[in-house]
């Protein structure tokens, strides 16, 4: 946190590439940080303020995952506007490219608009551009045991599968098949985690003749994922266990499918493979899209994620949260003294605030709710913290 009256001063070098993927990182989040939260050159900013949007920031991460040359990288250049080497050969990303983009929303417009604020700031979704995946990953083919470590960072993944046809685009399996690409993915995925699920089981079987509990109920749980694994299943289902978190199972995490191509490309043969994954997908000829808004919503809902807002003068802004938490952890967001002193919090839906014309008039109007602890926050409220 910044302590009080005082400032940081931050310097970017636009030119600047940095020689590894942490220190590249740090540069895309510095200029986040800069453009979105403090007023470049020379701003003051709370500590609660800049430690939510840290957090944010952090946990809305998105691996873009497929074979070489299905134009990930032309996905990513459409996302976030940034320029990236993309080439037809395999492998021109090595390191991914990470960019960080407002989650679309007009209601953060509208209440800015309204609030006449100086300031609005969109929820965000951090997007990795992650290098190809081959098969035979898993055992260390192509890049390898780096791709799929790469996959590891990020909560969710969206997986680009070529549908069309171009024979002067190469296909790394010399042919276009997306049923077949899509079972390669998961199969890389799935062996790769059977693999470490089988190595921890030896330390676990060890740590369950203790009287420790927790340690019992890992080793019935990687029981259960050795067999879903070993049978070919994803395990998407375990996510919330502790071990699974502990271990960033790469097939525990959430799909979505971006199926490039026109839909007459697209085969319901297709389509039922990811429907009975449990997944959705977003049709896009990536070679004529400039913006693919849907899927940067989509992408932030299957993180089970919502918005709720606080606006006025200085600033409208969408905040992140879970579905579920309640009103005092929301109020933590903003600020950690806001959940550790909560006493109330007055909220009302985004469409009646609009309809109403301001917060004073809809509070003049008694459209103002109190709620009180155990309130679980909806999608599209807007806030006003009462603390001691």
């Amino acid at each position: 946190p910044v302590p009080s009256g005082q400032s940081w001063d931050i310097a970017i070098d636009p030119n600047y590439r940095g020689k590894d993927r942490s220190t590249r990182r740090a540069k895309t989040f510095f200029e986040q940080l800069a453009t979105s939260v403090l007023a470049p050159p020379v701003c003051s900013q709370t500590g609660g303020a800049l430690s939510s949007f840290i957090n944010s920031y952090m946990k809305l991460s998105i691996g873009i995952v497929g074979l070489p040359n299905v134009c990930k990288s032309t996905l990513f250049k459409i996302l976030t506007k940034q320029p990236v080497n993309i080439a037809n050969y395999p492998f021109c990303t090595i390191d991914p490219n990470i960019g960080v983009v407002p989650v679309p929303d007009k209601r953060i417009d509208a209440l800015a608009e309204m609030s006449r604020s100086a300031k609005k700031i969109a929820a965000v979704v951090e997007f990795y551009d992650i290098a190809g995946l081959v098969k035979g990953a898993a055992e260390g083919e192509g890049l390898g045991n780096k791709f799929l470590a790469h996959i590891r960072e990020v909560n969710a993944i969206v997986i680009v599968l070529r549908c069309f046809s171009n024979d002067e685009i190469i296909h790394v399996e010399n042919s276009v098949d997306p049923i077949r690409d899509l079972a390669i993915i998961n199969a890389e995925l799935i062996l790769k985690d059977l693999d470490t699920v089988t190595r921890r089981l030896d330390k676990a079987g060890s740590e369950a003749r203790s009287p420790d509990t927790a340690a019992r109920r890992n080793l019935e749980i990687l029981k259960e994922l050795e067999q879903k694994l070993s049978e070919g299943k994803l395990i998407a289902e375990l996510k919330a266990e502790p071990i699974v978190k502990e271990l960033q199972l790469l097939s525990a995490k959430k799909q979505m499918y971006l199926l490039n191509g026109e839909p007459q490309d697209v085969s319901e043969a297709l389509t039922a493979k990811i429907a009975a994954l449990g997944g959705n997908f977003i049709i896009a000829d990536l070679s004529h899209a400039n913006e693919i808004p849907e899927l940067i919503t989509a992408a932030y809902r299957i993180l089970n994620l919502i918005s709720f807002f606080t606006t006025g003068e200085d600033e409208t802004r969408a905040w992140t949260i879970e579905r579920g938490m309640k009103a005092p952890q929301a109020a933590g967001v903003i600020h950690t003294d806001f959940e550790k002193k909560f006493i109330r919090m007055e909220a009302i839906a985004c469409e009646k605030l609009l309809s109403a014309g301001s917060w004073t008039k809809a509070q003049s109007k008694g459209l103002l709710r109190i709620e009180g602890k155990e309130y679980v926050v909806a999608d599209g409220d807007v806030i006003l913290v009462r603390h001691s």
